[in-house]
């Protein structure tokens, strides 16, 4: 073993590197540090099982998640069928009541022209005035005979 002599500025952190150091300065392993490998395995284990655990806990929320997604999905898409529906059955209604709309134009024109055709259109200050007029007719047609 080498001899080391100390001299006042060595400091306390190099004289313990300097104890533990064998074959010019690879440090050997302490025996309070040692731990059996049968121990350190079981350390391992119990923290891969609680990470197992969590992960298990996090993959099944997340899987409600999922189907609670895909639930909704459904009600929506079941949502947009009917409101499709609805709307589908709505032009159709818009579009009979715009032909039914169009139909009674047709007819009130041809009912106007119908009505003005047979003189039934008048107002009755024209009906007033007509009857004056056939009355003064009928008075001068008398007067004569």
């Amino acid at each position: 073993m080498k001899m080391l002599t100390l001299n006042p500025m060595t400091t306390p952190e190099y004289s313990w590197w300097w104890e533990r150091r064998i074959n010019d300065n690879i440090p050997v392993s302490s025996q309070e540090d040692f731990r059996p490998i049968k121990e350190h395995l079981q350390v391992v284990l119990l923290e891969l099982e609680i990470i197992k655990q969590d992960f298990e806990k996090r993959n099944s929320e997340l899987g409600k998640k999922i189907e609670q997604l895909e639930e909704e999905k459904m009600h929506l898409g079941l949502d947009f069928d009917i409101h499709k529906l609805e709307a589908k059955k709505l032009r159709k209604g818009k579009n009979k009541a715009e032909k039914d709309l169009n139909s009674l134009k047709a007819d009130y024109k041809k009912l106007r022209l119908s009505i003005r055709t047979a003189g039934l259109g008048k107002t009755s200050e024209q009906w007033q005035q007509e009857i004056k007029e056939e009355k003064t007719k009928a008075d001068q047609w008398e007067k004569k005979f």
